[in-house]
Parts: C-alpha cells; structure tokens; sequence
C-alpha cells in the first residue's frame, strides 16, 4: 500500500486528527517523521507536512541540512508533497518570525513569508482543486510574498469572496488551508497518489 511520511514533532503539530483517520480508512501506512530532530526522510511515497509553528523553530529547521536535502530530493523526484499552513511557509525560500529574524527554509516554492502581530486569515472555506471539491478553515499570522500564479482560490463560506491561494509545483500543493479530508477522501486520495 502507500506510505505516507506525516511531519510530526513540536513545529508541525496541527491538523485535523480525522485527516489522518481518513488516509488510514484508504488503506495508506502513515510513517512519522520530525523535521526538526531526523537527518533523513522514511522510505515513502508520498509528504504531508501539516500545520505548526515552524516560525518558533526557525534556526533548528534551518540547521537540518539533511532533512532539508532530503525533503528537496523528494520533491525533485516528483512524488507527491501536500504542505498546509505552517508546511507551506516550510516550502518557502525563507521565514521570519515577529521579531524579523529570517531564516532560509526548503526553497520548494519561490517566495517568502513574515509573521505579523495580528491575525492574517480566520474562517471557513471551500476550494475547487482539479481533484476535486474540498473544504476546510484558515487560521494564521503571516503574510506570504510570492510570484508564483495560484493554481486556484479558496472560497469563503460567510460571503461567497475569494479567500486563501492554493499553489502547485510539480506535485507539490500546498496553501494556507487546512483541508478536511473526510469531506472528499476521494479528492484528498490524488494529493497523495504517486
């Protein structure tokens, strides 16, 4: 069956639990790993790098050298890599925190972000992936700067406006939202499908 390798330590720690429920119901083995402590990913087929606070661990993601090396190899490989919240300012060229320290992370996506006094994004929204429809809700203080086209936009449930960008490289996706997989484990499946 599919492993999956889920980020999992003190600066990627914030998901929805059913998410991983959903991907075991879908017959995948979830294989944990910690950015911050391990040198070298899992054998694995597919990423998820969920939510977090990567902004109160800057130095140490930083400093992994070999885990970002092997995060940048898997990403060359063109297996899939689906990055929330957190795990997108994790994909970024660099991320500072509210003090301005900046700090170089995995250069997936081109771009940068900074941490803001106050909250960016809050609420419900849906998104149309080629995949399919998903919902989830956005929650986070940081603004992102990056050249790259959104391959599509979050809707916000309250008021119909567009809301969070959902960007693709490869077969990386990743956005702001936190995606409930249990909504469309069908649509959730193809992230993680080689």
């Amino acid at each position: 069956g599919l492993r999956i390798g889920v980020a999992r330590d003190t600066a990627f720690a914030f998901l929805y639990h059913a998410n991983l429920d959903t991907l075991c119901a879908l017959g995948a083995e979830l294989v944990f790993f910690s950015p911050l402590a391990d040198a070298e990913l899992p054998a694995v087929d597919s990423l998820y790098l969920p939510g977090g606070y990567p902004e109160l661990h800057l130095d140490a993601l930083s400093g992994n050298t070999g885990m970002r090396e092997a995060l940048r190899r898997h990403h060359q490989a063109d297996k899939p890599l689906y990055a929330e919240c957190g795990g997108l300012l994790y994909t970024l060229e660099s991320l500072a925190d509210r003090e301005g320290h900046r700090a170089p992370m995995l250069g997936l996506l081109p771009g940068r972000a900074a941490l803001q006094s106050k909250l960016v994004s809050l609420g419900m929204q849906a998104v149309e992936l080629p995949e399919g429809e998903l919902r989830g809700h956005t929650f986070h203080h940081s603004r992102l700067e990056t050249p790259l086209q959104p391959l599509a936009h979050g809707r916000r449930q309250r008021d119909g406006k567009p809301g969070e960008a959902v960007y693709r490289s490869g077969r990386l996706t990743a956005s702001y939202l936190h995606l409930y997989f249990a909504g469309n484990p069908t649509a959730a499946a193809k992230l993680f499908l080689p």
